[in-house]
């Protein structure tokens, strides 16, 4: 499987693409400026480009199976979010490629709160972080528009951060995974691990769905 990483310089992307690497897939690590590639691990291949570029984005997918997008604009250019996620998806429209978006928690519901969305929840988004929040819901709103790509949005816990690979993870749907002490959270390593694991199995086209320890 030939695998474009969107982003892979961020935490995510970089990681993604390792995983992808060590699964023995061919990667082309997809990033905006060439100096700026610390983070890309040894082996991926290096492609300058704009995501919000839909010419760029439909080159990627002429030359692979698969684009995982982990985009994710700087902190006062949420605004951003929406032409990276409009490229992606006009790039993508018509073609073969999938699309596995690396989204938000914000889209779910939080359980036994009658259907009650997790941006809406100061308990997982305070106000310092409720401008991407509600970026990331509209990114999921357009994928859900986009009838004609073949796409998957992965939403994170509450919260994702650096650590163990543990290969351990619980899949949900819809709604926030919590744990018996009512924490949602995974590493960015065993999301990782998921992340890849979908790309393989594709067992959510054109559908969200989460995953939390």
């Amino acid at each position: 499987m030939r695998i474009a990483v969107l982003g892979a310089n961020g935490n995510v992307g970089c990681r993604a693409a390792a995983e992808a690497l060590a699964r023995g897939y061919r990667v082309t690590a997809v990033v905006r400026d060439r100096k700026r590639v610390a983070n890309v691990p040894e082996g991926a291949a290096i492609v300058v480009a704009d995501v919000s570029d839909a010419d760029a984005i439909a080159r990627l997918a002429r030359e692979h199976d698969l684009l995982i997008a982990a985009t994710r604009p700087a902190g006062g250019h949420e605004g951003d979010h929406a032409a990276m996620t409009d490229g992606i998806l006009a790039g993508l429209k018509g073609s073969s490629a999938r699309l596995i978006m690396v989204g938000g928690a914000a889209c779910l519901a939080v359980p036994d709160s009658d259907g009650g969305l997790v941006l809406d929840d100061p308990r997982f988004v305070p106000p310092a972080i409720r401008p991407i929040a509600q970026a990331s819901l509209d990114q999921y709103r357009r994928c859900q528009e986009a009838d004609d790509v073949d796409w998957t949005y992965l939403c994170p816990p509450a919260l994702l951060e650096p650590g163990e690979r543990t290969g351990r993870y619980r899949l949900g749907a819809g709604e926030l995974l919590l744990d018996s002490a009512g924490r949602s959270a995974i590493s960015m390593e065993d999301f990782a691990i998921a992340l890849v694991d979908e790309a393989e199995e594709a067992r959510n086209r054109r559908a969200r769905f989460t995953v939390a320890y």
